[in-house]
């Protein structure tokens, strides 16, 4: 019923603004004989007659005078609202909740918007860090990025951003310090720094990188936590191995902190995606977002 109401609100401020039925009813797109039943229909919820009509010419009773004021006022309001809705989905401006591992966040998420953020000041940031996936829904994320072998669910959208190679590293101090590792099954003499968010943290799978062959091997492991960074901390300090994404270890790779072991053995790869709730139509916010991030992470590839 409201809704009806409102409806025959906007019909009734067309008709008093053109003077004529005909006329509301050319800019509605609707019928004359359509445009007359809208209003007779209001003013039958209303109990009052809002307009005097004759052959000639329409005028407002005195409740018809009070009530287009307010029938002006919500028809104003709703087209002021179609137009913040519109600036919301065709311009940078509102809100934009990223959501990300403090990982990814730190070291490739907030570099490659940074430029991006500064030239878009209209736009709010909100960024979610967390390890665990989160649900989109419940935190009303526009954007998660998410480590993945495959993305099984019809409710979202996926798009890859880089294919993440897993691995295995250590301080040069730690390797100079225990038994030389040629070969997988060396492992089994060594200390993992296991990571709680890995499906069984101390069980690697290797594939020789000359000949395919499978190995599995399970790692010894007294240290244990859920968090990339402690366990990246944790290695450079000495005190054993760690399985990681290259993604999340780039830095030490290249200042020496920390050096990959056994080269010659692969463990599984990854596929890292941009993922978001699969609608008709995104807001531009998030397809600039998600162009702006395929476009870096693509760079760096």
């Amino acid at each position: 019923m409201m809704l009806d109401n409102l409806r025959g609100m906007a019909v009734f401020a067309s008709v008093v603004g053109h003077g004529s039925f005909s006329g509301a009813a050319r800019q509605l797109g609707i019928t004359t004989s359509a445009v007359s039943q809208q209003i007779r229909s209001l003013e039958r919820d209303l109990g009052v007659v809002l307009l005097h009509r004759s052959t000639r010419k329409l005028s407002l009773t005195e409740a018809g005078a009070s009530f287009y004021e307010s029938a002006k006022d919500v028809v104003a309001a709703a087209d002021q609202g179609r137009i913040k809705v519109n600036q919301l989905r065709d311009e940078l401006a509102g809100s934009l909740r990223i959501a990300t591992t403090p990982e990814l966040g730190v070291n490739h998420i907030l570099p490659a918007l940074s430029t991006w953020m500064s030239a878009h000041d209209d736009l709010s940031i909100h960024f979610l860090a967390d390890n665990h996936y989160i649900d989109m829904i419940d935190e009303r994320a526009d954007i998660a990025i998410r480590m993945s072998p495959q993305i099984k669910d019809s409710s979202v959208a996926t798009y890859p951003l880089a294919e993440v190679k897993q691995m295995l590293v250590a301080s040069p101090h730690y390797l100079r310090q225990h038994e030389k590792i040629t070969k997988p099954k060396d492992l089994v003499n060594h200390q993992l720094i296991s990571i709680d968010l890995m499906k069984d943290p101390s069980t690697l799978d290797f594939n020789s990188i000359e000949t395919g062959k499978k190995n599995r091997v399970k790692v010894p492991s007294r240290i244990q936590t859920n968090n990339v960074f402690l366990a990246t901390t944790l290695a450079k300090e000495g005190h054993g191995l760690v399985r990681v994404m290259s993604l999340d270890v780039q830095k030490e790779l290249a200042s020496g902190e920390l050096v990959e072991v056994i080269p010659e053995y692969a463990l599984p790869h990854f596929v890292l995606y941009a993922v978001t709730l699969d609608r008709e139509q995104q807001p531009a916010k998030i397809t600039r977002c998600l162009e702006v991030l395929k476009k870096n992470f693509h760079a760096a590839a």
